[in-house]
């Protein structure tokens, strides 16, 4: 995930720009610190109070250069038009949260007016097309044949979330200006694996890792991904989604 975002930023910017980074729903802050340290200057958007003071805390660790390029706000993603300007960033991070969003265009649309011209909007989203595959892939066959119908499912924490549609955000993208340009999938072998498992060794993770990679950039293997990262760019030229960048 990290790497495909990175080869997104490192494709549409020049080398060396320090960009404005608004990443929403920033949780513990990992992805927010990672961009700080490459140089950008990071926003952070996060609702949950517990997740924001671990995102402070892990922030206050980190060297004053870095900490001067991070901001932390409490808030929540469809309020950015409270928050701010529009225009006022360069690539727009969300991530893991839009299943939590009983109805994501209103906030889809909001991020999209902060993002400036040229600008890369990140998506990470739930694949309800491949809803079905863990819990039949699990011999969970009632969860598995409600999937079909429904992208409202339980995760792994007990919440009840919604999917997204490969279409439809397509659609939606377009609507609100930021056209898809690229998509991934993510989570292709792995979903399957136990919370508890320890990690592979180095050589077997960078095996797991490089096919991943491989099935996350291929048709069909993508579109059976239990998660989708889409990539949209603000007045981008629409039309057919390019395959892996």
């Amino acid at each position: 995930m990290a790497r495909q975002l990175e080869e997104q930023i490192s494709a549409r910017f020049p080398v060396g720009q320090r960009l404005r980074v608004l990443d929403v729903g920033t949780g513990q802050g990992t992805q927010a610190l990672r961009l700080a340290r490459a140089g950008h200057r990071v926003t952070g958007l996060e609702s949950d109070p517990a997740m924001l003071a671990a995102a402070r805390a892990a922030l206050a660790e980190e060297p004053a250069g870095i900490q001067d390029r991070v901001e932390l706000i409490e808030g929540d993603g469809r309020d950015t038009g409270v928050h701010f300007l529009p225009g006022a960033f360069d690539v727009v991070l969300c991530h893991g949260v839009l299943m939590y969003v009983p109805e994501p265009d209103p906030m889809l649309a909001g991020l999209a007016r902060v993002l400036a011209p040229g600008g890369l909007l990140s998506l990470l989203v739930r694949n309800a097309d491949a809803l079905a595959l863990r819990p039949g892939l699990s011999g969970d066959w009632d969860t598995a044949l409600a999937a079909f119908d429904s992208p409202d499912y339980t995760n792994r924490i007990g919440l009840k979330v919604r999917a997204d549609r490969l279409a439809a955000l397509t659609a939606t993208l377009d609507g609100i200006g930021a056209p898809l340009e690229t998509w991934y999938g993510v989570r292709v072998f792995t979903d399957i694996a136990a919370d508890d498992v320890p990690p592979p060794s180095a050589g077997e993770l960078e095996r797991l890792l490089a096919a991943e990679d491989r099935a996350g950039r291929t048709d069909p293997y993508r579109a059976v991904a239990a998660l989708l990262h889409l990539c949209g760019v603000r007045g981008g030229p629409g039309g057919e989604a390019r395959q892996g960048g």
